[in-house]
């Protein structure tokens, strides 16, 4: 028992957040705040690419810059290629660098990784295997001490084969993966985890706009757990789709000026694409960004600016496809968008300021949207998976293995959930509201405790608990007269429609059945308050307390589950 609990201690863990166009690293400072960690070239945003020249590995930023030069000895956007035959893969994305092959069952790429002139044919597992060994080996230079496990995130659609992939990968890199986790739910988690957040019951939306795909995620939020109601993935859709629109304006530029398109040479594009990616990043900081590349085309310097506003139009087709692809993953999940507590925009590109505009349009004033753009406090968006692997490396690295392996085991995070929100009925007057306080998707068992006020004289107080349905009601306006229309229409005939038109009006309203149970809490004193702790059990039975605030008998109630 001694030497696993030691073997445990022993552990030094890192958040890695294992991108297919980047990744990061993080640990929990002393002061207990996730903290990203950059690696010896200063980046915190390492490039998911490893190049080769004569027999020397190159690693992010210095492998990204090798595109242009040794692309066919430089391995990039792999990490979706792990666990996947070489029949199911896009092989798009590598176009302009060492392409992958098939090799045996698996993928495979034919570079140059030694002095020889003779190419090695590398599986993807071993290219992944050495940027996990490169990152692994900047964190333990940072921070000073060996790192021997992590947690890493993958996406929602990384199927097993996949997952026992990359922990094959990392465990030959030296690696022992604790827990393999959600990128959207380490986004959540981030958020969570900092020192003024308030645990509570909400529906987030977690938008990952990344470098070649984009992915959008409802999780329910319940007491601090979470589960993902709906997925939705777009694979042709991501940073790369907006570099392209900025590499195409300024080819077309350069075509006006010179008679010749940069985009026909290899290495001309290459240039261009490293350039335009910098542009577009630099356009989400400021309103104005200025590109500038020496010998573009047949050795003509080329330098040029775009404004904000500019690329925003251009990019308008591409921004409406990401927020439809949000709308369409609150679809999926059977909600709607009223429902929706807050909204993490999470990936690199997310930083984009029109996407967070466009998001606020799409949801009520009452979510939550973020994003630097909209929220002052909000996390940098290409840190937030990272910083959530790192929280949960730091909360289970002192588990025993066998611990961790059943704490994540299917049968346990497998849990029922409850279908109908569980709530209190409050009488105000004639008007009777409903209080949820175990909400849809809550999963059991549960306990939550709320407080009402009594009546201001006091008295005897009735409890309702009852199950409710929320539903949309929607409100329309009432139409205008006839006459003012048609002296609208004489007046400004152009926009009498949009003008007079009032939007409807959509709320939430609950509907509630006969009640579960009903306690009556006696003698309340006047101005008191009462207090109600509902706990459901895993097989829907209930057990209900009631007491007055600070008084001392309590009144309790049983609800028997129902029979199957």
């Amino acid at each position: 028992m001694s030497s696993e609990t030691n073997g445990a201690a022993e552990r030094f863990a890192i958040g890695i957040s294992f991108g297919n166009s980047s990744s990061s690293i993080a640990r929990l400072n002393p002061e207990g705040k996730a903290e990203v960690i950059a690696n010896e070239e200063g980046d915190r945003q390492i490039p998911t690419v490893l190049s080769y020249i004569e027999g020397e590995e190159y690693h992010g930023a210095q492998a990204k810059n090798q595109l242009i030069r040794n692309s066919q000895n430089t391995v990039a956007y792999f990490r979706d290629y792990l666990g996947k035959d070489f029949k199911s893969i896009d092989a798009t994305p590598c176009h302009n660098s060492a392409h992958p092959q098939q090799h045996e069952e698996t993928v495979a790429f034919s570079i140059r990784d030694t002095t020889s002139e003779t190419p090695s044919t590398v599986t993807v597992s071993e290219i992944a295997t050495r940027h996990l060994r490169r990152l692994k080996q900047s964190a333990s230079d940072y921070l000073g001490k060996e790192v021997n496990a992590a947690v890493i995130t993958v996406p929602t659609d990384f199927n097993d084969a996949q997952r026992e992939a990359l922990i094959a990968s990392a465990n030959a890199a030296g690696l022992e993966v604790l827990q393999l986790i959600h990128e959207p739910v380490a986004a959540a988690l981030a958020y969570d985890a900092r020192p003024e957040a308030v645990v509570t019951d909400k529906l987030t939306v977690v938008a990952d706009l990344g470098g070649t795909r984009s992915d959008a995620t409802v999780i329910a939020c319940r007491g601090g757990m979470y589960t993902i109601l709906a997925t939705a993935h777009d694979y042709e859709l991501g940073g790369a789709t907006l570099d392209k629109i900025v590499i195409d304006h300024f080819a077309k530029e350069f075509i006006k000026k010179h008679k010749t398109d940069p985009r026909e040479n290899a290495r001309g594009l290459a240039k261009l694409k490293l350039e335009g990616e910098a542009t577009k990043r630099a356009l989400s900081l400021g309103t104005n960004a200025t590109l500038s590349i020496e010998s573009l085309a047949d050795g003509i310097d080329y330098g040029s600016t775009i404004n904000r506003t500019r690329y925003e139009l251009l990019s308008g087709k591409v921004f409406a496809q990401f927020t439809a692809l949000i709308e369409q993953v609150v679809k999926k999940a059977g909600l709607d968008v009223l429902d929706i507590d807050e909204v993490i925009f999470a990936g690199g590109t997310s930083h984009t300021p029109k996407i967070a505009q466009l998001a606020r349009n799409i949801f009520s004033e009452k979510t939550t949207i973020l994003a630097p753009s909209t929220f002052t406090a909000a996390i940098n968006p290409s840190e937030l998976a990272p910083r959530g692997a790192a929280i949960q490396a730091s909360l289970i690295q002192e588990f025993d293995k066998e611990d961790i392996e059943q704490s994540v085991h299917p049968m346990v995070t497998a849990t029922p959930h409850l279908q109908n929100a569980i709530g209190v009925e409050v009488t105000s007057g004639d008007a009777v509201d409903f209080q949820a306080l175990l909400h849809v998707e809550t999963a059991l068992p549960a306990r939550r405790t709320a407080q009402f006020s009594a009546p201001k004289e006091g008295g005897d107080v009735l409890i309702r608990v009852c199950e409710g349905v929320r539903e949309i009601k929607v409100t329309k306006p009432e139409p205008k007269p006839k006459e003012e229309k048609v002296e609208a229409d004489e007046d400004e005939s152009d926009f009498s429609d949009s003008d007079d038109e009032e939007e409807e009006i959509r709320e939430i309203v609950w509907k509630t059945e006969k009640p579960i149970a009903e306690l009556a809490v006696k003698g309340v004193k006047a101005g008191s308050k009462v207090e109600l702790m509902i706990h459901v059990d895993a097989d829907l039975g209930l057990q209900i307390t009631a007491r007055e605030v600070g008084g001392q008998s309590a009144v309790r109630g049983a609800v028997e589950a129902p029979k199957a």
